[in-house]
């Protein structure tokens, strides 16, 4: 979540709307093999990626596009000085990067945490959230953790995954949630830094906790 302020609370409902449209991208890798989970997000990624281009540097094509998303874009992403790419790209970016180095139960749990909980603290800290906690709300930091524990409950359930999934997802939701909070200071889009981090951290927990291994290996 950038800063949410720049852009009124309808049309972030009308953001996130679409954004929750990416939970296609780990339900999905959850019935695919990697390879064809590759095979279908780099075009997609490649495709969104150039359009993003020609928004910031072809008028003609800047003009169409911004009469169809223009309202939904925010302010840093509608600069035509420097490139700056959109959320959407920086999802479909994170989304490649996560299922191609990953192991596949933690690119999903990572991805699907990212979807579901920067939803969740976006529109409950603009709409909740009044006190502060480090650079943005307490109460949108607390609704990212408490919907990343949903999301983990779903997909522990979905593979019979043992308890130890459970800790040490729960700790990467933690530290998603830091990633999200902190992401303007870190300057990297929060779309990237969240599944990163939960990826990151859950991929170390695994690989050192002898009864976490087999969440390394699951397809």
């Amino acid at each position: 979540m950038s800063s949410t302020t720049d852009i009124s609370f309808g049309a972030e409902l009308f953001r996130k709307g679409i954004h929750l449209l990416s939970l296609s991208i780990p339900i999905g890798y959850a019935l695919l093999s990697k390879g064809v989970a590759l095979t279908i997000l780099v075009p997609l990624t490649v495709a969104f990626v150039v359009a993003d281009i020609l928004i910031h540097y072809n008028k003609t094509f800047r003009r169409f596009a911004l009469r169809i998303v223009g309202p939904l874009l925010r302010p840093h992403e509608l600069r035509d000085d420097r490139l700056l790419l959109n959320g959407a790209s920086y999802v479909l970016i994170s989304a490649c990067v996560v299922v191609a180095i990953f192991p596949k139960v933690i690119a999903i749990t990572s991805f699907a945490i990212l979807i579901v909980s920067d939803i969740s603290a976006a529109i409950v800290g603009r709409r909740l959230g009044v006190h502060r906690f480090l650079d943005k709300s307490l109460e949108g930091t607390l609704a990212f953790f408490v919907s990343a524990l949903i999301v983990i409950s779903v997909v522990g359930s979905y593979y019979q995954l043992p308890p130890v999934f459970y800790v040490i997802t729960t700790i990467a939701a933690a530290v998603g949630a830091l990633a999200e909070n902190l992401s303007i200071r870190l300057k990297m889009d929060d779309n990237v830094s969240i599944p990163l981090s939960i990826g990151l951290v859950l991929w170390g927990l695994a690989s050192f906790i002898p009864s976490a291994q087999s969440l390394l290996v699951i397809e």
